[in-house]
């Protein structure tokens, strides 16, 4: 597979550098879909999926969505790298991380901070 370092996907946080081709194939072998009930199950032709794994074509839009809610997962996850979105910042992404250890309120204090700070620079950008 063109010389990619290919490790299996447990996790959606794991996606290791691949292409969208061979994030598909895997992905969709995880969870335990022939290409054809994938096909199926999003309303496109089995060739399709074939040439999409294949890396010789590629999905528009509307057929990506369809791919990531029938495997589970989100588009970011088929179309990007791990680290090519979020923070790039280390620190950081392990605060951001850490966040889903929180409960529910701390989740809400959490996104008011930043909404507020955002909407603050936003505003200092606008004026000046």
């Amino acid at each position: 597979m063109n010389g990619t370092h290919i490790v299996p996907i447990t996790d959606d946080d794991q996606v290791i550098d691949m292409d969208f081709a061979e994030r598909f194939a895997i992905l969709r072998k995880e969870r335990g879909l022939t290409q054809q009930a994938l096909a199926d199950a999003c309303g496109i032709h089995v060739s399709n999926i074939r040439r999409y794994e294949a890396g010789t074509n590629q999905p528009t839009l509307d057929v990506l969505r369809q791919l990531a809610l029938a495997l589970n997962t989100s588009a970011d996850t088929l179309v990007f790298d791990h680290d090519e979105r979020g923070p790039t910042d280390p620190d950081l992404r392990l605060h951001l991380e850490a966040l889903n250890q929180l409960d529910p309120d701390e989740l809400n204090a959490i996104r008011g901070l930043i909404e507020g700070a955002l909407l603050r620079h936003q505003a200092r950008r606008l004026a000046g």
